[in-house]
């Protein structure tokens, strides 16, 4: 799972160099409130477990996925799989949870967070991202993509307090993104391909080094590439 975590910047990756280095960078800085048994919802590959486990106060790691979810390799499977509306576990079950680029595939987001609160202990907390620009993915299985207030509110709605939401791009982040994806993604003949990645590799390195995501403010005409946050239940 090092394609994750220690991710090679090159002209094969340029689509997903920036998104995934940023995914990682904002699961390290959720990692110090990490701790007892966590739920990964929708955990697919379940590409961070062994660095939580080695690089955390977690001491349990639980992978939670869809039924009929995406099948990566033959003897990589979940530890639990739920139907998308009831997690099979008991109120008050997990210290933490997260949920990296899995929200906008929920038809019921609002449930999903519902649900993730219920098996929370009190003063848990949830880690999340989001995308904001990116290519339709897992068709017909792709349904939002959300601003950082419809996602406070929905979490709100769900029940959750001291909601944190950061971007995890700003508008250099964002245009490297697309860039990335533009020149890796789009139909196009492979030696422009090729050609095009070439020239576009130091363009897009040069704009994610330009970027500071930590420096943006959800104002009129921001660009994000997409959000990462944290969400607690309250304490009893």
């Amino acid at each position: 799972m090092d394609k994750f975590i220690n991710v090679d910047f090159n002209k094969k990756n340029l689509d997903i160099y920036f998104i995934r280095t940023s995914i990682f960078r904002s699961l390290k800085k959720f990692l110090p409130q990490a701790n007892g048994k966590m739920l990964d919802v929708g955990c697919g590959k379940m590409p961070y477990k062994k660095f939580i486990l080695e690089n955390s106060s977690v001491d349990e790691y639980v992978g939670l996925d869809i039924e009929g979810a995406l099948e990566y390799e033959k003897d990589l499977k979940p530890d639990v799989t739920w139907n998308g509306e009831v997690i099979p576990a008991e109120d008050d079950s997990y210290e933490c949870a997260m949920a990296t680029e899995v929200l906008e595939h929920c038809p019921n987001p609002e449930q999903v967070m519902k649900e993730v609160l219920r098996v929370l202990k009190p003063g848990g907390v949830f880690f999340f991202t989001v995308p904001f620009l990116w290519n339709l993915h897992e068709v017909p299985n792709d349904e939002y993509r959300y601003t950082p207030f419809a996602l406070e509110r929905l979490f709100k709605k769900a029940g959750f307090e001291n909601i944190e939401l950061k971007a995890t791009g700003g508008w250099h982040g964002t245009m490297a993104q697309m860039l990335g994806l533009w020149v890796r993604r789009s139909p196009m003949k492979s030696g422009k391909r090729k050609f095009l990645s070439l020239i576009l590799k130091p363009v897009i390195r040069y704009l994610i080094n330009l970027d500071k995501p930590e420096q943006v403010v959800f104002r009129e005409g921001q660009m994000i590439s997409g959000l990462y946050g944290i969400a607690k239940k309250e304490k009893s």
